[in-house]
């Protein structure tokens, strides 16, 4: 299972954080409540969560009520965000006009999106090793669902990038028995 982060102060104020903490906002807070209360009694094996403090955030409030369950929570740096370099908190408005430029090339000082698929890959391949036919909630950024598309589902990254990203309360996900799949295509 993969859900976003919540609302940040950043996403309210059209400002793209990055690799910048973020705070999450008000509204944020409600919602990372609303998470729990949706992934709660799930038999989650695991919460795999960014190191990013607004994903931290998200997750401590989203299940700080079944603190007595004892689910593991894996804190992992390769699920963070796409490192927008000297853009991080760049608006937002520039951020979606420039990203599908940077499939391959990297922002200024920062990564390429296909660095942000090689980390979710190497994640994925963690993932399996630990956590084979079980399930586990993934909390992270955009950059993410757009790598778990790419590389769970075939879309293409450019495209991906292009479009809007259309939030919802959660996504499903089947890594397949065969992964990690071959690096040719990734």
């Amino acid at each position: 299972m993969y859900e976003t982060h919540a609302i940040t102060t950043d996403n309210e104020a059209g400002i793209a954080t990055g690799w910048l903490p973020g705070r999450l906002s008000e509204r944020g807070r409600e919602t990372a409540g609303d998470l729990g209360r949706r992934r709660s009694g799930g038999g989650l094996a695991a919460i795999y969560v960014s190191d990013l403090e607004r994903a931290v955030e998200t997750v401590r409030i989203a299940f700080e009520h079944d603190a007595g369950h004892a689910i593991p929570v894996l804190v992992d740096a390769r699920l963070r965000e796409c490192n927008y370099g000297r853009l991080n908190g760049m608006p937002r408005e520039r951020l979606d006009t420039e990203r599908a430029a940077h499939v391959d090339e990297p922002w200024p000082g920062g990564e390429s999106y296909r660095d942000a698929v090689d980390r979710t890959a190497s994640f994925l391949d963690t993932l399996v090793e630990t956590f084979d036919e079980r399930r586990v909630l993934v909390v992270a950024h955009s950059a993410n669902k757009v790598a778990l598309d790419h590389l769970l589902r075939g879309a293409d990254l450019a495209e991906e990038l292009r479009r809007p990203m259309e939030w919802q309360p959660g996504w499903e996900y089947l890594v397949p028995r065969e992964w990690p799949r071959s690096t040719s295509g990734r």
